[in-house]
């Protein structure tokens, strides 16, 4: 599987900071994020954020639908599908309630998310029933005071053997040695903060470097 990454972030802004360096291959975003940024969880809203999304090369967009109730999970992930069909992956808990809804949202050929994975037998639910990605909680599973990375590795291994095509999206990554610390071990997909995406950049020693190469530059113009 190819390497994606996605820009973990309900904040217009940071996407227009961040999409076009063209590394992140989407959005996703939840109704959390969309609080910390500011924005509003319904509908209209999410239809005006969409847009802006995929105007920023956004090629798929992650929403997360809401509803205590299946009937409620499913009508709210249909009418965000709407948004923009074919590049709006829809993300559900992995709860009884959720796994209900997204039974009939993959039954409609509409991509899903299974999100809020903390364990592996989650991973196996969501390879049988066809989801296209699964989140972890990597960091979340750590302050469990589980060895969050172990259960990832546990959980591809759990996606390999059986031949699914699901992929891990691993959330809730805290540092850059998360990020390739995992990638060796086999994950493929990524959702980084604005701040992680950040650190990826933040090398002192090429930093340096560049600055050499910069002034090396001018003495040669001279």
């Amino acid at each position: 599987m190819s390497l994606r990454f996605f820009l973990d972030s309900a904040d217009p802004l940071a996407w227009d900071e961040w999409m076009p360096f063209g590394f992140f291959h989407g959005i996703t975003t939840n109704p959390t994020l969309l609080r910390q940024a500011g924005q509003m969880c319904h509908i209209a809203a999410l239809r005006s954020l969409s847009q802006r999304a995929l105007e920023l090369g956004c090629q798929e967009l992650h929403l997360q639908a809401w509803g205590r109730e299946p009937q409620a999970l499913l009508d709210c992930a249909l009418a965000l599908a709407e948004l923009a069909p074919g590049r709006i992956t829809i993300k559900v808990p992995l709860t009884r309630a959720g796994t209900a809804a997204a039974v009939k949202v993959i039954a409609q050929g509409i991509p899903l998310t299974f999100t809020a994975c903390y364990e592996a037998p989650q991973v196996l639910v969501a390879a049988a029933l066809g989801a296209r990605y699964i989140a972890p909680y990597l960091g979340r599973i750590q302050d469990l005071g589980r060895d969050s990375h172990q259960e990832l590795i546990t959980m591809q291994q759990c996606v390999d053997r059986s031949g699914s095509s699901l992929r891990l999206l691993v959330a809730s990554l805290r540092t850059t040695a998360d990020l390739s610390r995992l990638a060796a071990a086999g994950m493929t997909t990524f959702t980084l903060s604005p701040k992680l995406a950040a650190a990826l950049f933040s090398c002192e020693a090429s930093e340096a470097a560049a600055a050499r190469f910069e002034d090396d530059a001018t003495l040669v113009e001279r």
